[in-house]
């Protein structure tokens, strides 16, 4: 699996905001990711060191506002990544948005 395939996406909310001042950095991940790929595809896409990696397998859930003719649809499954860094690290292109 190629780097790029295995973090899909920043997860970039007003709480990752706030984790973002702890070193801790969230992705949406590949659903065959896991914890060591992750880990080495943050450390060489990013040039920082990480020091712990937690999944988090988010399940699809009814959306009342997603529409299929007249049956509700569901949002899809995803499966996050926070990752920590070594203090005083940062991804300096998380602190440009």
């Amino acid at each position: 699996m190629n780097l790029f395939d295995v973090i899909r996406r920043p997860v970039l909310t007003e709480k990752n905001t706030h984790l973002m001042t702890m070193s801790k950095y969230i992705f949406e991940v590949a659903h065959e990711a896991n914890k060591q790929m992750v880990k080495d595809a943050v450390e060489q896409i990013f040039g920082v060191n990480v020091t712990a990696v937690n999944i988090i397998n988010v399940p699809r859930k009814r959306a009342g506002n997603r529409r299929t003719s007249r049956r509700a649809g569901f949002s899809p499954a995803q499966k996050k990544a926070i990752v920590t860094l070594i203090p005083g690290q940062r991804i300096e292109a998380f602190e440009e948005v």
